[in-house]
């Protein structure tokens, strides 16, 4: 006959982290108390909402582009200065010679057109500045990164165009005076 079969019991295992007993934590002096991490409580209705990120907001870019949209108007009024000064001071700078001293004393009839230009200048200047630092910032941190681009190509510009403007207005204004020197 044979033996009947005893029960198989499992082999002892080695004590591992998971089943070795809890240490008791230290309690000397400098015990600092144990505080859980939080974790904030989240309704499953709202867990959607928490976990996505926010999508960046557009107005960055937006506020540059509109910036240099600003920026870029200013050779208007500068053309329209420029015409005038030039208008002003055509009989002026017929009586000069070719490679003479410009005397500034020749802008005083026109004075109040020098100052609406300079005026155009600084705003554009300042406007510009302002439109290509908040440009790069909208393009680096991904807020408007289109208006961004946008804002940037414009105020690169505007200094060229505004130039090209005073100075063509500025001709245009001494051609119609009737002085053709220029």
């Amino acid at each position: 006959m044979t033996d009947p079969q005893q029960p198989v019991t499992p082999a002892p295992h080695p004590p591992s982290a998971a089943t070795a007993p809890p240490v008791a934590p230290y309690s000397g002096p400098y015990a600092a108390p144990y505080v859980a991490p939080y974790v904030a409580p989240v309704h499953p209705q709202y867990a959607a909402a928490i976990t996505s990120p926010a999508r960046p907001s557009n107005t960055l870019g937006i506020v540059a582009v509109i910036a240099a949209g600003l920026a870029a108007l200013t050779p208007i009024t500068a053309a329209l200065a420029a015409a005038r000064i030039g208008a002003g001071t055509a009989a002026q700078l017929a009586g000069l010679p070719l490679r003479a001293d410009l005397d500034l004393h020749i802008l005083t009839p026109v004075r109040d057109w020098v100052l609406l230009g300079e005026l155009s200048f600084w705003a554009g200047t300042a406007l510009g500045i302002w439109a290509l630092v908040q440009g790069i910032v909208a393009i680096a941190r991904n807020r408007g990164r289109v208006a961004g681009v946008v804002a940037v190509v414009v105020a690169v510009l505007a200094p060229v165009v505004f130039a090209l403007a005073a100075f063509l207005a500025f001709s245009a204004g001494v051609q119609s005076a009737g002085y053709s020197g220029v």
